[in-house]
């Protein structure tokens, strides 16, 4: 199995996290298979691309997107859940961590990523949903059980796969230094895999990837391999 190698909220070094160009700058790495990107809602309801719950950090505003409308948000480089997936296409995998839940993010992506598998059940193409909200996950499983779901979490416990199973999760995405071969081992024997975030250096990649990791969230030097 090869490592999915997936830029964590884009490439940052061509732009802000999480916008339209970042994620562009990204795929035209020949390493990076794809992204990697956090979605919340604006107050009217639209999925758009941020990992805060305010635009304090990135965009140097104080207002929350909770209470912006989505025109305001383009305003501040913004992108809509949309918007990204039309400019990247069918082919790059993606890992969409949801910070909430809204009705819109599955209309949206069951139209751009939706298959049927060959039961004939709702499937996706190339990408996953993953969250560390337990109640998300479980809207998730409520509204497209058959869907691929990611537990994210910062430790491969047996407690942490536990949860993750009983998620019907098919894989934890753990922070990196928290992986090691005991724990793939141990969430293989549940049935799950493994991916990890967010590793920076080359080296820590391929440590990583030896272990037979479904996908590592990367940056700077492990973005390009």
């Amino acid at each position: 199995m090869t490592t999915l190698r997936l830029a964590h909220r884009g490439d940052w070094r061509a732009a802000p996290e999480n916008t339209l160009p970042a994620m562009q700058a990204a795929l035209r790495i020949p390493a990076c298979d794809g992204l990697e990107f956090d979605l919340r809602c604006s107050v009217d309801g639209v999925p758009v691309l941020l990992h805060d719950a305010s635009l304090a950090r990135v965009q140097h505003s104080p207002l929350a997107c909770s209470t912006l409308s989505v025109s305001e948000l383009a305003e501040h480089g913004i992108p809509t859940f949309a918007d990204v997936l039309a400019a990247v296409g069918c082919d790059p995998f993606l890992d969409i961590e949801l910070k909430a839940r809204a009705a819109a993010i599955i209309d949206i992506l069951e139209l751009e990523r939706g298959r049927m598998d060959e039961a004939g059940s709702p499937a996706l193409h190339a990408a996953v949903l993953s969250s560390f909200s337990i109640g998300i996950l479980r809207w998730l499983a409520n509204v497209r059980p058959t869907w691929p779901r990611w537990f994210n979490a910062y430790d491969l416990t047996s407690a942490t796969i536990q949860k993750a199973v009983a998620l019907g999760c098919q894989a934890i995405s753990c922070e990196w230094h928290a992986i090691d071969e005991a724990g793939v081992t141990r969430a293989g024997a549940a049935g799950l895999k493994v991916a990890a975030f967010t590793v920076k250096g080359l080296a820590d990649y391929d440590r990583l990837a030896a272990l037979g990791l479904v996908g590592i969230c990367a940056e700077a030097d492990a973005l390009d391999g």
